[in-house]
């Protein structure tokens, strides 16, 4: 029978402070403005960029100044370095941008909320004297309203897309917020946030484009073809921009669509420029279709989301399901969705990402999503998301943020995403930040530019598993120094079972059904272990007795792992709510606190020139429990982990 411990979470800290290995990152902004270079980002005094971090959702963003505080500690001690501030806009918040509490009719969204500016220019402050940067998302769930002179307000949707990527009513009132938005001095920084280089990324709108959204709505969709007529009228095409289904596939109207979206993005783009932003700008982060992919490649960067899910979360309790797969039981797992999202000649940046609750598995994405990224030289990932607010000190079960079955209408939003208090996501961010920051991983060899002819198909054959492989990216048009393939030219072959990096770092068996992480500085095994026997890294074996676990080694200095007297052992696998029920893929019932944590037992074989290692035990306390019993004999560390000192964190360090 699987054993479980409880393993709580505390919204003002964690167990343990690996702030240290940043130090020299403090506070943010000290190696200048961010800026693009080639397809990297790069500081203005030549550092290389690379964030790990999450977002903050919707009244999450508005805390209070101790919570603030010990906030931005929290997070700077499990290595976040960046927080995307997300949902600033949505009126379902409280507090929002433009409402700081409900009660007194909003009739216009022209103005911030004072008190709203003020708890997000402390947070801010916080955030960037504890290193950690700032992605400014300016636009995502605004209602327009009567008052703001938009037409048939009530008929449109949040962030009034599509028809907020061409309006001009609505364009303009886009460059007010930013305007607002930049030029606002922040009290506690004494810099206007255009100024302050804590701000290192901002994207025009998120999640909107002309393929995943429906044009319906009139005035707008009698605008749009105007539009469409004028455009093809300059263009020379013979096309009823009237009479078509606007909603369509033909391709005059997917290259118009692909255009629009492209000068809509540059204007933006042009406007926040010429007031005085500094700081790289992309687009939006929607992968529908290629197309959507194409009009990006006119921003500063690249942006893209992803998420390892497929449940139907009703608003009753009962109506409750969730596909509980694991990453290691499939052959694809999301990395073509980022990478056709990619150019070689951009950054590329994932601003959401997740694996969320009740997926028992959900404990192997944070590490393979690092290190895939790291494989492929992404700048980085945000997690959707932290938590949807800040009264958390009562939120002690998994997956239930709020009292209610919705926010906005919306079931997911009570908490699925909230990964503050995950052991099995959250509590493995130790290990992605450094394989993020530190780059424990090593850029794959080889580089494949994918050329993309089909703008409405999704399946290419090439982006199949080979995010996991070789460095790969979309490719439109014009001439490219890296090998360019067919988009049907197949890399990875599924029949094959497994992919290995071209490095030989990453290893992934949808047929074994484990993967492994086989670096100098960490090494990580994951999956289906205990059917796998011994699993074994270079200076490293895993000998696993528990069937589903991620085991992860990191060196917490500038040694290897060999040579290393201090190093962090994660060992986790699936974590529930006490009494939760489930039965089959539906959830019956939450549960209560505590919140648990499968215990992990296995035997574990260190390679290590450190004769005096010791394994503490350490608990959601952040105490030492007690020592692991080890042996050493001819440079091999070994012990048992699971029957003594049951944990999830273990110190391994020298006397």
């Amino acid at each position: 029978m699987p054993k479980y411990i409880p393993f709580p979470a505390y919204a003002d800290d964690v167990p343990l402070d690996l702030s240290f290995v940043y130090k020299n990152e403090k506070p943010a902004g000290r190696h200048g403005f961010l800026q693009v270079s080639g397809d990297q980002f790069v500081f203005e005094d030549g550092t290389v960029g690379r964030f790990w971090g999450t977002n903050f959702n919707g009244g999450g963003n508005f805390p209070e100044f101790d919570y603030a505080e010990k906030l931005a500690k929290r997070l700077a001690k499990i290595g976040v370095n960046i927080v995307r501030f997300h949902q600033l806009d949505a009126e379902w918040d409280t507090p929002n941008i433009y409402q700081f509490s409900k009660g007194e009719r909003l009739s216009n969204t022209l103005s911030f909320d004072p008190e709203s500016m003020k708890r997000l220019d402390y947070l801010i402050y916080c955030l960037k004297k504890e290193g950690i940067y700032c992605y400014l998302d300016i636009f995502t769930y605004r209602k327009f309203k009567s008052g703001d002179g938009v037409e048939n307000a009530l008929n449109l949707k949040d962030a009034a897309k599509p028809y907020s990527g061409f309006n001009r009513k609505m364009i303009e009132l886009q460059k007010r917020a930013a305007y607002d938005f930049w030029t606002h001095i922040n009290p506690y920084t004494g810099l206007a946030y255009m100024d302050d280089p804590v701000f290192v990324m901002c994207e025009v709108v998120n999640e909107s484009n002309y393929f995943g959204f429906k044009l319906e709505v009139e005035p707008y969709v009698t605008e749009f073809r105007n539009l469409f007529a004028k455009w093809l009228e300059e263009e020379g095409i013979a096309y009823d921009a009237y009479t078509c289904d606007v909603n369509g596939k033909d391709k005059e109207l997917v290259d118009f669509k692909v255009h629009l979206q492209s000068i809509y993005y540059t204007e933006m783009i042009d406007y926040m420029r010429e007031i005085g932003v500094k700081i790289p700008i992309t687009g939006t982060n929607h992968t529908v279709y290629s197309a959507t992919c194409k009009s990006q490649t006119v921003t500063d960067f690249c942006d893209s989301h992803v998420y390892f899910y497929d449940w139907k979360w009703g608003e009753k309790e009962t109506a409750k399901f969730c596909m509980n797969k694991a990453i290691t039981q499939v052959p694809e797992s999301g990395f073509r969705t980022l990478s056709l999202m990619r150019v070689f000649d951009k950054p590329f940046f994932i601003s959401e990402w997740d694996m969320p609750w009740p997926n028992e598995f959900r404990a192997e994405s944070p590490i393979l999503y690092a290190a895939v990224g790291a494989l492929q030289g992404w700048s980085g990932f945000t997690i959707h998301t932290y938590s949807y607010g800040t009264r958390l000190e009562d939120m002690n079960i998994l997956g239930k943020e709020v009292s209610s079955a919705t926010i906005g209408g919306v079931p997911y939003r009570e908490g699925i995403f909230s990964a503050w208090n995950d052991p099995a996501k959250f509590g493995l961010f130790y290990h992605a930040a450094l394989i993020t920051r530190r780059g424990d991983v090593s850029p794959a060899n080889k580089r494949f530019a994918i050329q993309i002819d089909d703008l409405m198909d999704m399946d290419k054959p090439a982006f199949h598993i080979s995010s996991e492989l070789s460095q790969i990216a979309a490719h439109y048009e014009g001439d490219t120094d890296v090998k360019l393939i067919s988009e049907n030219e197949v890399l990875v072959d599924e029949e094959s079972g497994e992919v290995r990096s071209d490095t030989g770092e990453l290893y992934r068996s949808w047929a074994k059904n484990y993967g492994t992480i086989d670096t100098d500085k960490t090494k990580c095994a994951y999956g289906f272990l205990e059917k796998n026997g011994k699993i074994e890294l270079e200076g490293l074996e895993v000998e696993c007795k528990t069937d589903f676990a991620v085991v992860a080694l990191s060196s917490l200095n500038d040694k290897t792992i060999e040579r290393s007297d201090s190093l962090l052992l994660t060992t986790v696998g699936r974590a529930v709510n006490t009494d939760a029920k489930f039965d089959g893929d539906q959830m019956l019932d939450f549960g209560k606190p505590p919140i648990l944590i499968e215990v992990i037992e296995a035997d574990i074989s260190l390679k290590t020139e450190c004769s005096t290692l010791r394994v503490w035990a350490v608990n959601a306390e952040g105490f030492y429990i007690g020592a692991v019993p080890t042996t050493y004999e001819n440079g091999t560390l070994k012990f048992t982990l699971g029957k003594q000192f049951p944990s999830m964190y273990y110190l391994i360090q020298a006397e």
